[in-house]
């Protein structure tokens, strides 16, 4: 007799078809409605049990990483950047635990590049990112450091092809563009915003009125909180509400960064290019550097190499753009949702200066 516990845990491969849209839909607008998972099952004919069910399964499968707000960085005051570092092999894993531990790094990977290890960090309005990206390479002992922040943004935003109907060629209108960043810009960030950010930035509960969690945590009626997001929103301040899926668990382990050398009249055009395919989830201009004369960036989703292949294949052929690189990750050392308005950041900074004052003895 097989008991619940027994059971082998789900993986994406037994996801539905039925589960893999409702995954789609939640991925590009989750409804800020008291009870979300209704209207999301009236739009695919499930009740609202039913998706909630489902739901969890992808959650038991690893898939969904979080179903929460997703704010843009720096809209809300925040310096960030990607940067790239060049470590000796044999250092490689501790030079990855030093990185890993500065709580604005988000995300950390191995790629196949003589710059072996790509991260971004991102730092809270008034902080110093430059002298934060120092200390970094002289803690990890790197060989180099390239620092190469966001010098115009073309496109923000994940939509996995969890159905698998979307040609790699696939357009869309980009969601997020350097032109709402610069509305997002105009506002200042209230404290009532912080609070709201704090709330909504961790996963909401899988019940069936997932919001008053967070009405109780701020205080407000659950109307106040959709109200605060839609200001939010017209502000540039939020993207959207939407699940975060795990792409790995996901069955998208061939995500590339291709990285394209453009010359310097052509980026604006060739940026629009990119940042109109559906399954091109990033697009950014990046400083270049004498080794590094890569001054556009997209990442490519896809299961398989083939399709990322491809794609940039394609976009290479409609642009005319032929040097270019594809860099994989081979080794994920993090990778979670950057924590905005909370007190790790001080507390990174004080430990720094304790061991700096040891050292002085």
């Amino acid at each position: 007799m097989t008991t619940l516990d027994s059971r082998p845990r789900p993986s994406a491969g037994d996801l539905d078809e039925t589960t893999r849209a409702l995954l789609d839909v939640m991925q590009e607008d989750f409804p800020l409605t008291a009870r979300p998972y209704a209207a999301l099952g009236e739009r695919l004919g499930l009740t609202e049990g039913e998706t909630l069910a489902r739901l969890r399964e992808a959650r038991e499968a690893g898939v969904v990483r979080q179903v929460c707000a997703i704010f843009d960085t720096k809209a809300l005051g925040y310096s960030s950047a990607l940067v790239a570092m060049k470590v000796a092999p044999e250092r490689l894993a501790k030079a990855a635990a030093v990185i890993n531990a500065h709580p604005g790094v988000s995300h950390n990977y191995k790629r196949n590049h003589d710059f072996n290890m790509w991260f971004t960090v991102a730092m809270p309005p008034g902080a110093d990112l430059d002298a934060v990206i120092q200390r970094l390479h002289d803690l990890a002992g790197a060989e180099s450091t390239r620092p190469m922040p966001t010098l115009h943004l073309f496109k923000i935003g994940v939509t996995l092809d969890m159905s698998g109907e979307r040609a790699l060629t696939t357009k869309s209108e980009p969601e997020y563009t350097e032109e709402r960043r610069a509305v997002a810009l105009q506002h200042a960030v209230t404290e009532t915003d912080i609070a709201f950010i704090r709330a909504t930035q961790v996963d909401l509960v899988d019940t069936e009125e997932p919001f008053e969690a967070v009405a109780a945590t701020l205080g407000w009626s659950v109307e106040q909180v959709f109200e605060h997001a839609r200001g939010m929103a017209e502000r540039g301040l939020i993207r959207r509400f939407a699940a975060i899926l795990n792409h790995r668990a996901a069955g998208f382990r061939a995500n590339g960064m291709a990285v394209w050398s453009v010359p310097q009249e052509q980026i604006d055009t060739f940026g629009r290019a990119v940042a109109g395919y559906k399954n091109i989830s990033h697009a950014y201009q990046r400083p270049t550097y004498p080794d590094w004369p890569y001054s556009v960036f997209s990442m490519i989703h896809h299961p398989k190499v083939a399709g990322v292949e491809a794609t940039a294949e394609a976009l290479s052929a409609e642009t005319g753009i032929t040097d270019y690189r594809i860099l994989y990750s081979t080794t994920e050392f993090k990778k979670i949702r950057l924590p905005y308005f909370t007190p790790e950041y001080d507390r990174w900074e004080a430990l720094c200066a304790a061991v700096a004052a040891e050292e002085a003895r």
